[in-house]
């Protein structure tokens, strides 16, 4: 297997063709996500949930597949310089700031998925503080003439927030099966 010169952080050995290309196309997810299931998410429930959910929902699949620092960030900034031109709202640079967030947060399991406790529960605050971190940013910056302060700290972030709970209830189930069925492995034999 070809291999980039690129040293991964963590330890992980080197950022491998087959971690660049799973990027990509998280990459590509990402965009999607913001150009379709953003605005639809607003046109059917009028809230951020659903857009929540393909963020994180991204979010929690490349670190997953790849298990290391830096791919959730780079399918945000990427996915992001995509997405904008084709038309997405430029608030979605908020959630380029929570996807480095996540991938900040995710150092304290490695970027494991896992079914271990310790994993769950640094994924799930890696995504809940993340969500509410996004909700609070484009509340602030892109609502802050038509909605309070405390809208934007309680409310608005918390709809964020049911967002990536969702992304977890529909993800955590999908990788973990994903895990018992040795997917990773077919990748490669050395993770």
């Amino acid at each position: 297997m070809m291999v980039l010169s690129v040293q991964a952080a963590g330890g992980k050995g080197r950022f491998r063709t087959v971690d660049a290309i799973l990027t990509g196309m998280f990459c590509a997810l990402w965009a999607a996500v913001n150009l379709f299931l953003g605005p639809l998410s607003f046109q059917l429930l009028r809230s951020p949930v659903l857009h929540d959910f393909g963020v994180f929902f991204t979010l929690l699949l490349v670190s997953w597949i790849t298990g290391r620092f830096g791919t959730a960030s780079m399918a945000g900034v990427i996915g992001t310089a995509l997405a904008l031109p084709l038309g997405a709202p430029f608030l979605i640079i908020c959630f380029v700031f929570a996807a480095v967030l996540f991938d900040l947060i995710m150092v304290a399991c490695r970027h494991r998925v896992r079914a271990a406790s310790r994993s769950l529960v640094v994924v799930c605050i890696a995504t809940i503080v993340s969500a509410y971190f996004a909700g609070v940013l484009i509340g602030a910056f892109f609502m802050s003439g038509s909605q309070t302060l405390e809208y934007t700290i309680t409310f608005w972030g918390g709809l964020h927030v049911l967002g990536g709970i969702l992304a977890l209830a529909v993800t955590l189930p999908l990788i973990l099966s994903l895990e018992r069925a040795n997917v990773r492995r077919l990748l490669s034999d050395d993770r």
